[in-house]
């Protein structure tokens, strides 16, 4: 039976809006196929180097087994019998491999290989992600760099607040993504080990050899030699899950920013422009935000995986039950969706149009009011704080009623009037003018990225 694509990462309509070919290669099931080879290998050459199996047996497996070819059908049907593949795996391979497939899968148990196959998947999809996150991170700079000293209006519960710069905004968007790259740098060691132990994690089929296999199978496949088993221990693969969660959350931040600020009402910035992207079926003048909406879809879905993750830590005894399981589903499904987030987030930042003039038009809207903070404290030395603060609300509620200018209302009460010249109360007006520390906190972040 031909398959049918059921999800949105098998779907030809949807699947590379969502993720990329190389995330599902990653995890397709011959990438697993053959990392549960690749393992069965690295145990076979290690019990070999160790004297635990003939040398001559671990070269032909090493020599001929990543070779064969296995019957998939067959495949299909031992692991819905089982439960497992690796049964049906082992029992193929050592068909093929003769007298030396009696020492294939010496002393290990299902999960050793399964586990450890996952963790050669993790390490190429983490490889991935941060080659992707390093390019977003590069456009987020850029944007930083260009918009410095750009001015806009700063937004708080959806109403203008006060001045900042579009490089600030930016700037932050990189911070979050420079801390997910440490994070995924930190996490690597504790996540990508081997992991062999037989049946209840002690290595007793090994005797007392075990460790030396194992420091030798982890060797073998350039992966960590944890201190203990940790077949049940499964915060290392979690920690990553979690971390590929936060970047897609922190891509969400970014999509629902652009988003907001694509509004109609609000237009400062635009995804990229091509020709019906983001059209509507029957309004011609829409151009809706089509990257920022998987970003922040993506978010939520990988959220909701990486919750699977914590809630399968909680596995029991010497080996899991169902929990195991949900880590099948929820591992792949946040790289995929990490890597998706990373494609999108490229492509729109990386054409990010930046409409400096309705900026300005947007922070001028309020005809000064942006500013009343620093009117505010230009008035607390020579008022206080307190009747500063009186005074200039009484000012803004004037301007806004009346339609009018902020220094207008200032200028027409004798306290605020008497306390400052109006020169330097029209120099507090100027949004332009209270900036705070915008571009030093940039140049700070610019800085460190040039250590990523």
């Amino acid at each position: 039976m031909t398959a049918v694509a059921s999800t949105i990462f098998d779907s030809v309509l949807y699947r590379d809006v969502f993720s990329t070919p190389a995330m599902r290669v990653v995890f397709s099931d011959e990438a697993h196929l053959k990392a549960c080879v690749q393992a069965e290998v690295a145990l076979a050459v290690a019990q070999g180097e160790t004297g635990v199996i003939p040398r001559e047996a671990a070269e032909t497996i090493a020599r001929e087994a990543p070779g064969i070819v296995l019957d998939r059908e067959q495949l299909k049907r031992d692991t819905e019998n089982v439960g497992y593949p690796i049964v049906g795996l082992v029992r193929q391979l050592s068909e093929r491999l003769g007298e030396s497939g009696r020492y294939l899968h010496w002393g290990a148990t299902t999960q050793d290989i399964m586990d450890t196959a996952t963790v050669l998947q993790l390490r190429e999809a983490v490889a991935l992600i941060e080659s992707q996150l390093a390019e977003v991170m590069a456009e987020l700079a850029n944007l930083a760099r260009l918009h410095r000293d750009t001015p806009m209006a700063g937004r708080t519960h959806l109403q203008q607040a006060l001045p900042i710069t579009f490089g600030h905004k930016a700037a932050i968007w990189l911070s979050m993504l420079q801390r997910s790259a440490d994070r995924l740098q930190q996490a690597k060691p504790r996540a990508l080990q081997a992991q062999l132990g037989g049946a209840v994690g002690t290595l007793a089929s090994l005797g007392e050899r075990g460790l030396d296999v194992r420091a030798a199978y982890a060797r073998a496949l350039g992966l960590t030699e944890p201190d203990i088993t940790w077949h049940v221990a499964r915060d290392g693969l979690v920690e990553v899950v979690q971390t590929s969660a936060v970047i897609c959350g922190a891509l969400g931040k970014i999509g629902y920013d652009v988003m907001i600020l694509m509004a109609t009402e609000i237009g400062e910035v635009f995804e990229p422009f091509s020709p019906h992207r983001g059209a509507s079926s029957t309004m011609p003048q829409k151009r809706n935000p089509i990257s920022s909406e998987v970003l922040l879809a993506n978010a939520k879905m990988s959220r909701d995986a990486a919750s699977l993750m914590l809630d399968s830590m909680v596995q029991d005894l010497e080996r899991a039950t169902a929990p195991w399981h949900g880590e099948w589903l929820a591992l792949p499904q946040v790289c995929l969706l990490t890597a998706g987030s990373l494609a999108q987030a490229k492509f729109m930042l990386s054409g990010l149009i930046v409409d400096q003039e309705a900026m300005i038009r947007n922070l001028q809207s309020t005809r000064g009011l942006i500013v009343a903070e620093a009117v505010m404290m230009g008035l607390a030395p020579a008022l206080g704080r307190q009747l500063a603060h009186d005074e200039v609300y009484a000012a803004c509620r004037d301007a806004a009623t009346h339609d009018e200018a902020l220094l207008d209302a200032l200028l027409r009460r004798p306290a605020i009037a008497s306390a400052l010249p109006r020169d330097r109360l029209a120099a507090l007006c100027e949004p332009a003018n209270y900036l705070g520390t915008a571009g030093a906190m940039v140049d700070r972040v610019l800085a460190r990225q040039v250590k990523h």
